[in-house]
């Protein structure tokens, strides 16, 4: 029989492994582009400029995405532990968590170097997930395709609000950043 119980590490656990993640992010991310451009133009050539000008962000705008995303997956967290994981919030939130370890593994295999994110990505965010889906099915809590489907939207959205939001507070203090 399944332990119908949810421990508290798999919900808050999404925060926490997300934090230790975007930490690396917040360190990593607004000098990398800068840094490793002319590697990447001679790269991939057929990358047009601007397309390298909107990743140069100032460390402003990562603190206020990152902080905008800290937002939204506390809330995640917080559903799934009102819920005991069966949130579809926190479910699509897990399973897209879950998933961008393998964008960020694929960055880096096309850059074929380091990216942001790429260290936490399979030694944190792909096993926290893994034991967080086997932990919520060992309690009965079956994600089922629409965890999935709704974790793209919802990753999308996220990540869309927490720029846009990034963009409109440091245009004021700093300029337009993208």
């Amino acid at each position: 029989m399944a332990d119908t119980r949810v421990p508290a590490a798999v919900t808050w656990g999404l925060f926490a492994a997300w934090a230790v993640h975007d930490l690396e992010e917040l360190v990593t991310m607004a000098g990398w582009s800068r840094r490793a451009r002319p590697r990447l133009e001679e790269r991939l050539p057929w990358v047009p400029a601007h397309v390298w000008d909107r990743l140069d962000v100032p460390q402003a705008h990562v603190n206020v995405a990152i902080g905008g995303m800290a937002v939204i997956v506390a809330a995640a967290s917080a559903a799934g532990a009102r819920s005991g994981g069966r949130s579809g919030f926190y479910r699509a939130a897990l399973a897209a968590f879950g998933w961008h370890a393998a964008g960020h593994l694929a960055q880096g295999a096309l850059v074929r170097g380091y990216t942001p994110g790429l260290i936490t990505a399979p030694l944190v965010v792909a096993p926290f997930s893994l034991w967080a889906h086997r932990r919520l099915r060992a309690a009965g809590v079956t994600a089922g395709p629409g965890s999935v489907r709704a974790a793209v939207p919802l990753a999308a959205g996220a990540l869309a609000a927490v720029h846009g939001l990034a963009a409109l507070v440091t245009r004021r203090r700093t300029g337009p950043t993208w």
